[in-house]
């Protein structure tokens, strides 16, 4: 009756659009701050990926400098000392090398990579949290739209009842008395659907700022066919299910990763026990020209630039004796994080399966409750067809005809309660198989 009466009400304001879960979801995997906030984390892990691969290359330096002398200097070209102002211009082109280090940048290279990885992971744990807030809010709205819808046809029963009695009264068929009685039901009931119709603008105002609109966006959802929900004797085995997560789910693999990067991290602090060796090379050339006083002829720039060049190669090697306890520290810290992560991933492992133990017997339950309460619902609705007949012809009074309307209402939201219960623990459970909301809702 509610998901009726729910589907006939959309086509009252059919110029607005009605946004549907699917379309929630992409506007928030699309826009959400946090999520972008997120990819940008990601994009720093890749920038750090991509560093530690560019030094393996050697590196590469240009540098000039020019400088005015006054006073006492000495004179390049001839080594003596000299008084007299001068200008003089250097430059130098130098690369360096590095043959070994320990194997550290190598093992910068693979750390970045994994905790790369980690960073994509993240990103999809983020957006499935992301999609499994705006899910429960999505169905929250409904159940409120639900309690609303169900509601107002209380307050509509009531009001054809008043208008039938009101009509008997005037004709003398029926006592003040009941009018009364009739009368308070009405105004009870209205007070119930002004209370459920507020209910379901909050819930729609809270779906509207969990999606981060524009003030002023006008936004309402669409109602979808839940008649349609399917009831079978499927059991699920959690351990059939732990199985499949345990390799798919982005939660378990980030920690996954960021155990291989700070185990590569553990060798990159290692590697700086060992020597490092470098070699390396540079040009140098310059020009010198005598600016006051007799300078008589003086050598042009671009003799000056190609007689005054000169090379030079070197190696170096390193060798760390003491370094007040530096790289000992590293070490310690560095295995400090790997045990760590070694420890959030089983901390993950045992409350994923135990998640997942509960999302079963949940599911289980919630089948239950709901062929029970659906069962429930026929019944009463049967039950208060009855009473409403003898409620007409008298033969009941007001209470009675109240109670059984209470009951009814009682029965049909408790029927959608457990039946938007039991959907989002069925996609909760298809979630931990395929590893992504997006594919458990939209396909």
């Amino acid at each position: 009756m509610i998901v009726l009466f729910l589907l006939c009400s959309t086509g009252t304001k059919a110029q607005e659009k009605k946004w549907t879960l699917e379309d929630c979801i992409n506007y928030a995997v699309a826009n959400n701050l946090g999520l972008k906030r997120q990819i940008l984390q990601t994009e720093t892990a890749e920038a750090n990926y991509l560093k530690s691969k560019m030094d393996v290359l050697p590196s590469l330096n240009l540098g000039s400098d020019a400088r005015i002398g006054f006073g006492r200097s000495v004179d390049p070209v001839t080594n003596l000392i000299t008084f007299k102002q001068n200008i003089s211009n250097s430059y130098s082109l130098n690369t360096n090398f590095q043959l070994f280090s320990g194997f550290t940048t190598l093992n910068s290279i693979s750390a970045n990579k994994f905790m790369l990885k980690a960073g994509l992971e993240s990103e999809k744990i983020r957006r499935n949290i992301l999609i499994v807030d705006i899910l429960g809010q999505y169905y929250q709205v409904l159940y409120a739209r639900g309690l609303e819808s169900a509601s107002k046809l209380q307050l509509e029963l009531s009001e054809k009842q008043q208008f039938r009695i009101v009509k008997m009264v005037e004709t003398g068929k029926e006592a003040l008395s009941k009018q009364f009685e009739i009368e308070s039901q009405v105004s009870a009931d209205r007070l119930a659907y002004t209370i459920a119709h507020n209910s379901a603008s909050q819930a729609l105002t809270t779906m509207k700022q969990m999606l981060q609109l524009d003030p002023g966006t006008e936004f309402d959802i669409a109602i979808p066919e839940m008649n349609s929900l399917l009831i079978s004797d499927q059991s699920y085995d959690p351990d059939s299910i732990y199985n499949i997560a345990s390799n798919i789910l982005p939660r378990l693999k980030a920690i996954g990763y960021e155990l291989h990067a700070y185990e590569k991290q553990v060798s990159v602090a290692k590697g700086a026990i060992s020597p490092s060796l470098s070699v390396g090379g540079a040009v140098y050339t310059g020009y010198y020209k005598v600016l006051s006083g007799d300078t008589g002829e003086q050598v042009s720039f671009s003799t000056q630039f190609k007689n005054n060049n000169s090379q030079a190669v070197y190696m170096s090697l390193n060798v760390p004796i003491f370094n007040n306890y530096t790289t000992g520290r590293n070490i310690k810290t560095a295995k400090i994080r790997k045990n760590d992560a070694a420890l959030r991933l089983e901390q993950e492992k045992n409350s994923l399966y135990t998640e997942i133990e509960n999302a079963c017997l949940d599911y289980n339950r919630g089948r239950d409750e709901f062929m029970a309460a659906r069962s429930n619902f026929e019944f009463n609705r049967k039950s208060f067809g009855a009473v409403e007949k003898k409620f007409e012809t008298g033969l009941v009074d007001v209470t009675d005809y109240s109670a059984a309307k209470t009951t009814l209402f009682r029965a049909e939201t408790e029927e959608l309660r457990t039946k938007l219960q039991l959907i989002i623990r069925k996609l909760t459970i298809s979630f931990y198989t395929t590893g992504e909301y997006e594919n458990t809702i939209l396909n």
